[in-house]
């Protein structure tokens, strides 16, 4: 009886231990409490732990958010003993939920009163070991007077099951709590006018907003006073505008000075980074018109991207056909164009409308990340290729044929299918004022989507309008002749050539072995395509053409998921968001160049400005800079997610860190070495 006495008051005892296992002890005064906890009650295979502290202040007294404002200072971390020692760990990202704003005796500052929890990223040296974090927490906490107090906290968490623990509701709250442009569904910034004396900034509210505010920090040392809050009559949008309480530096413009917003409204808050590009007008109407006309400029200059060049042969060939024609007809074929495109980027939008509604992580030029797409565009540049080349032509089966009567129009048809297409061709594409134009579209509602989207299409489609109002561009070309077929075969290898880019991406997507399957098929399909003009083999063909795309989306549907990119490659760190925060804050500076295989225009900047000597000495040779690159070309959710917390939805995307500029200096979508060189300078 009594050994079984011993046992049960044993477990008896350890029964609150294991319940605790995932947190510190509390540290306390009679001021504040403090305590480490984690979310999980082992490491299991993760990468990434979550864990936090948790503050809870006595009544009267309050603690600051990480800018304090006019006075105070931000809580401080150090994790050394758990970094350099056998803690495993790699580093340890501190994230701050929205502050309060606390005016004492005229002085504004920014902090936390209550209980507060702190969420930590915590990224492990080596997953699936046992985690020991050391953290000193140094804290300025005030009341009637302020004292700073310095907290040493432990926490073991041990090897085993990643199973939530007692604490991870709480840290799942904290979390929900720090402002992201991923939760910019229902607050969204949508203007911004700069001027040398201050700053208007513009926010947008499904439904009416209640207490709004809004926090600005910057790298320029400018110190704001409290902004001047107005409302809409149906307080559905809020204007902030702010004034420096001094002269800023000689150095410092305000109307270039990059800014990082945090507007709260209740529990609901979004931050964002404002650059100097991001102007608009100073009220809601006039910033959705800044917004819609970047839209048609971005979506014109599409046009100019080699994206584009496989459909614009075509289209050139189309325009030598008028050569001579009528005008109706010229007026009609290039109109039937321009609503193809108008057609896929209203359908785009529908997409973006629909996956932004499930919760799902939306940007330009995804659906490239998927192999089954690439295999479509692959086939049909394929077809049109061959096409070209003479060895078939596109004919409307007689059952089709016989049923569409005189109403159909193959032409027509053909063209509206060339300005889909060229839609699609475009989407890797992100040209200047088109990242800034989507970016507001995302993060607004269904409606700017749809408009934004609409105005890039009628951007893109201004070429084809043209000459369709003006047909005699067209008609005054030679007609054809026997020049017009060497012409064709020189357009369908360019075609090929797009084939041949297109299954180098899918390399990098699929097994290499799968890929040259692929490929085989593709000569195969070609070949098969040749022959089917003569009798003998035309039947037999038509069979083997129709297995060969069969085979080649089964070939995608069975390949082996796509292999990591290499850590190191040509003196590029592999991107490491954690590591950013440790590098500038040991003094360095952090370039950042996030880019994908099938993005043409991140070529554009690594051939033209990031190999350029001058940049490559900078990026490379530097003592104090890193340089870290980014692969996006297939699905990663923590580079989406990095591009969605700037803001953006699509690359090339380039970001420098450093000591004047934590929280990123972002360069436009198409740079040069001079902007790089000059970004890295105020970094410094």
């Amino acid at each position: 009886m009594r050994r079984f006495l011993f046992v049960f008051l044993l477990l008896s005892g350890l029964a609150p231990l294991s319940a605790q296992a995932a947190s510190s002890a509390w540290e306390k005064d009679e001021d504040v409490s403090v305590r480490l906890i984690s979310a999980l009650e082992g490491t299991g295979t993760e990468t990434r732990i979550p864990l936090g502290f948790e503050i809870k202040l006595a009544p009267g007294s309050h603690t600051y958010w990480r800018s304090p404002g006019e006075a105070g200072l931000p809580p401080q971390f150090d994790w050394l003993s758990s970094t350099t020692g056998g803690g495993n760990l790699l580093d340890a990202r501190v994230l701050f939920p929205a502050p309060k704003r606390l005016s004492e005796q005229g002085i504004e500052t920014f902090g936390y009163s209550g209980h507060v929890v702190l969420p930590i990223d915590a990224y492990l040296r080596e997953p699936g070991k046992a985690l020991i974090a050391d953290a000193k927490l140094d804290l300025l906490v005030c009341s009637a007077t302020c004292v700073p107090k310095r907290f040493s906290l432990r926490l073991a968490l041990p090897e085993g099951d990643a199973i939530p623990g007692p604490e991870a509701p709480i840290i799942r709250k904290a979390q929900a709590l720090v402002p992201s442009m991923e939760r910019a569904t229902v607050l969204s910034i949508t203007g911004v006018e700069r001027r040398a004396n201050g700053i208007k900034i513009t926010v947008a509210k499904q439904g009416a907003f209640n207490k709004p505010d809004l926090f600005v920090e910057n790298a320029g040392n400018v110190v704001f006073a409290k902004p001047v809050l107005t409302l809409s009559d149906d307080k559905s949008t809020a204007s902030f505008t702010l004034a420096p309480q001094e002269a800023a530096p000689e150095n410092v413009s305000l109307t270039t000075l990059p800014l990082t917003v945090t507007v709260i409204d209740g529990d609901q808050a979004i931050e964002r980074t404002l650059d100097g590009s991001f102007y608009s007008q100073t009220n809601k109407t006039g910033s959705f018109l800044f917004f819609f006309v970047l839209a048609v400029l971005g979506g014109f200059i599409l046009n100019l991207t080699p994206c584009v060049l496989p459909v614009l042969s075509l289209k050139i060939l189309g325009i030598i056909n008028h050569g001579g024609g009528k005008k109706r007809a010229v007026r009609r074929s290039f109109l039937t164009t321009a609503a193809g495109i108008l057609f896929s980027f209203l359908l785009l939008a529908g997409a973006a409308i629909g996956l932004k509604a499930t919760g799902q992580a939306i940007g330009w030029g995804m659906q490239f990340q998927q192999p089954v797409f690439l295999v479509f565009l692959i086939l049909i540049l394929t077809f049109f290729a061959a096409n070209l080349w003479g060895f078939y032509e596109i004919v409307l089966p007689r059952f089709l044929a016989d049923r569409a009567g005189r109403s159909f129009h193959p032409k027509l048809a053909g063209d509206f299918a060339s300005g889909a297409f060229a839609t699609l061709l475009a989407t890797p594409c992100t040209v200047p004022f088109l990242g800034t134009a989507i970016g507001f579209a995302l993060a607004a509602g269904p409606m700017e989507i749809l408009a934004v989207f609409a105005a890039l299409g009628l951007g893109m489609a201004l070429p084809y309008l043209g000459i369709a109002a003006w047909p005699r561009l067209a008609m005054a070309l030679p007609r054809p002749g026997k020049w017009m077929i060497r012409l064709k075969h020189i357009l369908g290898w360019a075609l090929a050539l797009t084939v041949a880019w297109l299954i180098s991406v899918l390399m990098l997507q699929i097994s290499f072995a799968s890929a040259l399957k692929i490929a085989g098929g593709i000569i195969i399909l070609i070949l098969m395509l040749f022959l089917q003009r003569r009798e003998l083999f035309r039947r037999f063909s038509r069979m083997i053409i129709a297995v060969i795309v069969l085979f080649s989306f089964g070939i995608v549907f069975s390949s082996e998921s796509p292999h990591d990119s290499p850590s190191v490659n040509n003196g590029w760190h592999k991107f490491d968001e954690a590591s950013i925060i440790r590098f500038v804050n040991e003094g360095k500076i952090v370039f950042v160049d996030i880019t994908a295989s099938w993005c043409v225009n991140c070529k554009v900047n690594q051939r033209f400005a990031l190999s350029h000597e001058n940049v490559i000495a900078r990026l490379f040779y530097s003592p104090d800079v890193i340089a870290m690159q980014g692969d996006w070309t297939n699905p990663d959710p923590v580079i989406t997610k990095f591009l969605r917390s700037h803001g953006r939805y699509g690359i090339p995307f380039n970001v420098v860190f450093g000591p004047k500029a934590p929280q990123g200096i972002i360069l436009p979508e198409l740079i040069t070495p001079g902007r790089v060189i000059e970004a890295l300078d105020n970094a410094r």
